[in-house]
């Protein structure tokens, strides 16, 4: 068996007998869980461990922990500040900020490997233009030098606690203001000025062999008609092509507005597969799941079950109790609304 093309959600904090039918479908290759999922650290951890032994290859166990208001995972979990709070720290000290996001993912991959996890959809790596609410303290920096070194060395951090990083939302969602969750949204801007800004850390990552990538539902109307995630230009010819980039390739959850104003979930998937996805998020739609499944039901694409097997998790390397401190004090210190001033020196 293969690792297939589609993730999907769970409702609750239990697999019933219809999820448990489609996790074993040859085109499910993946599984995202939400807060609603979980109840404990042990509930979690079993529910995780039961998903990983539906079939083999194991499905990809992923989620959605940047930090923040993004942190689907919080009792028992670190409670990371946004990533913004990491350009902060950059504007007063550049080098000390750069090892704080090494440091942060770390942590949190730790946490997450711990329970079985094997992705996280992090780092975002949008640029705040101060237009997206949808994105606004979850971007890095406002300046793309300041946002690039802060994303490499967290998805460095990554790696050390076990997992590889996924760059989001490409080309960069940060230059609008509509939410593609609720909204269709168009990015009026010329294709130069892209190239320029929101491609650049996506070029940076690239050049750090990054694994991965989540396309937006964004429409570039300069480049394309179609949303990002659904347009060969922009996923085989710029991003791939162009950029050589050799990773995986997730759509963003095609249930969103800006994916689900294109058509019938056989239509979308069809043009997130001929644009170059090597994955597809199907979530908070489970009436859309039989379809895909059909759909996908004889779909194979061996290059891209290579590319998705890098995302199984691997063991975690803890931070030192030294590191761990800088990183607790540096938490506890924005609580307290401190200046930053810590001794990277164990």
């Amino acid at each position: 068996m293969t690792i297939g093309p589609l993730m999907i959600d769970l409702a609750g904090t239990e697999i019933s007998p219809q999820e448990r039918a489609w996790l074993e479908h040859s085109a499910v290759g993946g599984v995202i869980l939400f807060t609603r999922n979980y109840t404990d650290k042990s509930q979690f951890k079993d529910l995780i461990a039961e998903i990983h032994a539906i079939k083999a290859p194991r499905l990809l166990v992923a989620i959605d922990q940047e930090g923040g208001r993004v942190q689907r995972l919080r009792e028992g979990f670190t409670a990371f500040p946004p990533l913004r709070n990491l350009g902060h720290a950059f504007d007063q000290d550049a080098a000390t900020a750069v090892h704080l996001s090494h440091l942060f993912a770390q942590q949190l991959a730790c946490e997450l490997r711990e329970i079985g996890i094997d992705l996280s959809f992090a780092p975002v790596v949008d640029i705040d233009y101060g237009l997206s609410a949808v994105i606004g303290d979850r971007a890095f920096h406002s300046d793309i030098d300041a946002l690039s070194r802060l994303a490499i060395s967290f998805q460095s951090g990554l790696r050390e606690g076990g997992m590889e990083s996924v760059a989001k939302h490409f080309p960069g969602h940060g230059g609008v203001q509509a939410d593609t969750h609720t909204e269709v949204s168009i990015d009026t801007r010329l294709e130069a000025e892209i190239w320029n800004a929101d491609i650049v850390p996506f070029q940076r990552l690239i050049a750090n062999e990054l694994a991965g990538v989540m396309s937006s539902h964004v429409i570039y109307q300069a480049v394309d008609s179609k949303p990002a995630s659904l347009s060969p230009i922009w996923l085989k010819k710029i991003l791939r092509q162009q950029l050589s980039f050799q990773g995986v390739i997730f759509s963003d959850d095609l249930s969103m507005q800006g994916a689900l104003a294109q058509g019938s979930i056989e239509f979308r998937l069809e043009q997130a597969l001929e644009a170059g996805s090597d994955m597809l998020l199907i979530c908070s739609r489970p009436q859309d799941v039989p379809a895909a499944l059909d759909y996908l039901n004889d779909y194979n694409m061996p290059a891209s079950q290579l590319r998705l097997a890098r995302y199984h998790g691997r063991t975690a390397k803890p931070l030192t109790v030294e590191a761990r401190l800088i990183l607790d004090t540096w938490i506890d210190d924005l609580g307290k609304n401190e200046s930053l001033s810590l001794n990277l020196e164990p």
